[in-house]
């Protein structure tokens, strides 16, 4: 199954989504909502970026206690 399917959306099938959630959450929660994405995603990228950050140093380590040897 093609998982990319649900990112080829077109206006016909954004505006009914929009509408349908702006029914069910209303208008004052919606900013709400998307704040609460937001930071949602700030703290995932954060959190990729220490693990990546930590792994570099991993190997930095490991490469000096190579060299040293």
């Amino acid at each position: 199954m093609n998982h990319l399917m649900f990112l080829n959306l077109g206006a016909g099938e954004i505006i009914p989504i929009v509408l349908i959630i702006l029914l069910l959450f209303g208008g004052k929660k919606i900013p709400e909502l998307m704040r609460g994405i937001g930071k949602g995603v700030k703290s995932f990228k954060e959190g990729m970026s220490d693990i990546e950050n930590e792994i570099k140093s991993d190997v930095k380590k490991e490469d000096k206690q190579d060299t040293s040897k």
